[in-house]
């Protein structure tokens, strides 16, 4: 009986050496108090930490986009190049290649209003440069997405309202802490009478 403890004791102790030597890297962190808590600490508090890390990392690398500067309106399936220009002259020529970032306005995702012209055209016209970009602005309700690459990057803004405005009127102010987009054309569609203004905040 005393000769079957002692081989189990001998075992034992061969089956712990062996189990400490092969998976010493595993677990030699036990034997170090240092270790030790700061693996307990990781697992118990840190491990989230670190999760929601690089979930945020990953956001930011989607963040950036090849996708040249332009504007997306799924609910009304419109996509153009949005175009940069430094002078107001330079406007109505560049609204024959896409849609208008006016001058001095804020730049698409910064605090402040951005505006952007488009034009529009009256049904059935024919989808010649982008006259007929903005035709249909009146369809966009609150919620709709209006999503802006720029610079590399995709700004989505949600449509909060739609005024009606006359010729030379005023857009109406703004919280200058917030980003805004205005989106403008011509209304009724083709006609210089009045102006359609889409307002949408960023999401």
């Amino acid at each position: 009986m005393d000769s079957k403890k002692i081989l189990l004791k001998y075992f034992l102790i061969f089956f712990l050496i062996s189990f400490l030597v092969f998976n010493w890297q595993k677990i030699f962190w036990i034997f170090y108090p240092n270790y030790f808590f700061r693996v307990i600490s990781f697992y118990f508090f840190e491990k989230e930490q670190l999760k929601e890390n690089q979930k945020n990392l990953k956001q930011k690398i989607e963040e950036i986009y090849e996708k040249e500067d332009s504007i997306e309106i799924p609910k009304i399936k419109i996509s153009a190049p949005l175009i940069i220009v430094e002078k107001e002259e330079e406007v109505k020529k560049a609204l024959d290649r896409g849609v208008v970032l006016w001058p001095n306005s804020a730049l698409p995702g910064q605090k402040g209003q951005t505006i952007i012209l488009g034009h529009s055209a009256p049904p059935n016209w024919p989808k010649i440069k982008y006259d007929w970009v903005f035709s249909n602005l009146n369809l966009l309700e609150k919620g709709d997405e209006i999503i802006i690459y720029f610079k590399k990057k995709k700004h989505v803004y949600l449509v909060k309202d739609k005024i009606f405005l006359q010729r030379g009127q005023e857009l109406p102010e703004t919280d200058p802490e917030k980003t805004v987009l205005f989106l403008i054309s011509c209304w009724p569609p083709g006609k210089d009478f009045r102006r359609i203004a889409v307002e949408a905040v960023k999401e």
